[in-house]
């Protein structure tokens, strides 16, 4: 293949952009797992991913993908033939269901639009109806990357409180965490999931389970059997810093590169950083004439931002031009979306001119495929920009004076 000048615009929702301190961290030679070096390493980054799940309760890292540290929830916590409370929020929401079902979990799957969230009321309903408990669990997706909807997961905690129903809350924060604000402990979440591959700035291979008291004593009497992901395996081995089996080396290395960079940056800083960048894009889908997927502002994700396309117009070929003619990747629709929507993936080490390059790079593609919309939505998110960003001098400014 024939050389492309520049860099590739990798602006899928995850995997996401691997910055260079990162790269350069991981670039070392592979240690003894089972020596004292491994042990300063393996304490470092267990401790350090608490910080960002903001928990004081014990993080479980394996080596595996997202899918991973689903199974890991779903074994650890539940016996065959329980019964548990999901949501059909998306395509992530509804693959987690397809995998409890092949455990013998029986899910009370709410049908869902795709274009909201985890309704509150409705959780509070359903439990409210299960007298006898028989609820084990409701598994919710805080922010569903196929459709850019971030569900509210402390009204969720709320609802399971006021239906006064013991179920343990399994949540899903693997393209949230580390891009919008997320509390594991004040939340009163019981199993936290998630992945390397997105707002840690990770290559994919790293999952984490993060866990409550009551999931951890869940996890000594259920019968669903396990091994690989058994919970009471890695607690011995990581109060020292070592693993059951051999660990993912050098991603924890860049783990621990990564969780230095957030808080050197800020978790709030993240946070807001990544809230200005979703609502520039989401004034460029506007300034377009196009549709943001997600239909509740109080439910935007700020990771990602799923654009839906008038109908008769595929945004596979939209994404196609784009890959072509700028090399730059999208993200695809996903199950019921494919072919109707692209998604803009704005998390990780992302700035404000990668952002003014992505939205020019989708206006261009819009007028090549021939997609009907407005010139100048990239012009309203850089406007937007100027904005934040000087809002944000003013700030730094008084803070300094």
């Amino acid at each position: 293949m024939a050389h492309r000048s520049g860099r590739h615009f990798l602006q899928i929702p995850g995997p996401t952009n691997v910055p260079d301190r990162i790269l350069r961290a991981m670039d070392r030679p592979t240690i003894d797992h089972r020596g004292p070096d491994f042990a300063a390493l393996g304490r470092e980054a267990l401790d350090g991913i608490k910080t960002i799940f903001k928990t004081q309760q014990p993080v479980v890292i394996y080596p595996a993908s997202g899918t991973g540290a689903w199974e890991a929830a779903i074994v650890n916590t539940l016996s065959p033939g329980d019964r548990v409370l999901m949501f059909e929020t998306g395509h992530f929401a509804t693959l987690w269901r397809n995998l409890a079902e092949r455990f013998g979990i029986h899910c009370d799957f709410v049908p869902g639009d795709w274009r909201h969230g985890v309704d509150p009321a409705a959780v509070e309903a359903r439990l409210a109806e299960d007298r006898g408990h028989t609820i084990k669990a409701v598994m919710a997706v805080h922010n569903e990357t196929s459709t850019g909807v971030a569900s509210r997961i402390p009204l969720i905690r709320n609802a399971i409180d006021a239906a006064g129903h013991p179920a343990l809350l399994l949540v899903d924060t693997i393209s949230s965490l580390g891009s919008i604000d997320y509390r594991h402990d004040e939340w009163g979440v019981d199993v936290t999931v998630s992945g390397s591959q997105k707002g840690l700035m990770l290559p994919p291979g790293l999952s984490f389970n993060a866990i409550s008291e009551k999931a951890m004593a869940a996890s000594r009497s259920n019968r669903m059997p396990r091994s690989y992901w058994d919970w009471a395996d890695m607690a011995g081995p990581n109060r020292a810093g070592f693993f059951p089996y051999t660990p993912a080396t050098n991603l924890l290395y860049g783990l621990v590169e990564a969780i230095d960079m957030l808080h050197e940056e800020g978790l709030d800083a993240v946070f807001a950083r990544h809230d200005r960048h979703a609502e520039a894009t989401r004034r460029a889908v506007t300034g377009w004439g196009l549709e943001v997927l997600a239909l509740d502002p109080a439910e935007y994700s700020s990771s990602l931002t799923a654009v839906l396309l008038p109908d008769g117009h595929d945004a596979d070929r939209l994404r196609r031009i784009i890959l072509d003619r700028f090399d730059m990747s999208l993200g695809a629709g996903l199950g019921k979306l494919a072919g109707r929507v692209f998604r803009i993936g704005h998390l990780g080490d992302f700035n404000d001119l990668t952002l003014a390059g992505t939205l020019s790079g989708v206006e261009m593609g819009l007028e090549l495929a021939g997609i009907p919309h407005r010139k100048g939505g990239a012009r309203a998110a850089m406007d937007a920009l100027q904005g934040g960003a000087a809002a944000q001098a003013e700030r730094t400014a008084a803070t300094v004076a």
